[in-house]
């Protein structure tokens, strides 16, 4: 099974394509997607939507994983990373793959077996789940791979796609 796994924001959108076989996870591919913080914003939203859906055409995925939004005290903030995360869930929903929502409690949950858990541990077993080299440079690509786990470890379970 192929799993996209996403963090979502304006600024940038963490992405980690993760391959399953039995108990084997296998990365594919990672990064962030960037928008300008200059740029008007619908036309942030649309180079975000197409890059989405251009990353679903060139992997292919069977299922996407998308963290649910974190309301923080910054109203403004979580209103922009609610549009961002709208956008992901409509070009995911067009492309017609299964979309699954997960808490950053169940990511950590899932990752590290402890909700509490800090960035770097969930970072450190990331790195060790799927055999990486090093912990990728920036935390928006770790979360992503981290929910793309979280999904491969949860739709066994759930028996969900």
């Amino acid at each position: 099974m192929r799993i996209l796994g996403i963090d979502p924001g304006i600024g940038r959108t963490g992405f980690g394509i993760i391959d399953t076989s039995g108990q084997k996870l296998t990365a594919v591919s990672y990064g962030c997607i960037e928008t300008a913080a200059k740029t008007e914003m619908g036309r942030r939203l649309t180079d975000l939507y197409d890059q989405i859906v251009g990353l679903i055409k060139e992997h292919k995925p069977d299922a996407v994983g998308i963290e649910d939004l974190f309301f923080n005290t910054n109203a403004k903030t979580a209103l922009i990373v609610g549009q961002a995360r709208g956008v992901i869930m409509l070009a995911v929903s067009k492309s017609k793959v299964p979309l699954a929502v997960y808490t950053p409690l169940q990511v950590k949950m899932a990752v590290t077996g402890y909700g509490r858990a800090e960035k770097g541990q969930v970072a450190q077993m990331v790195k060790n789940l799927l055999k990486l080299e090093s912990i990728p440079k920036l935390d928006d690509t770790t979360d992503a791979l981290a929910i793309a786990v979280t999904h491969a470890f949860s739709y066994k379970m759930k028996g969900i796609k």
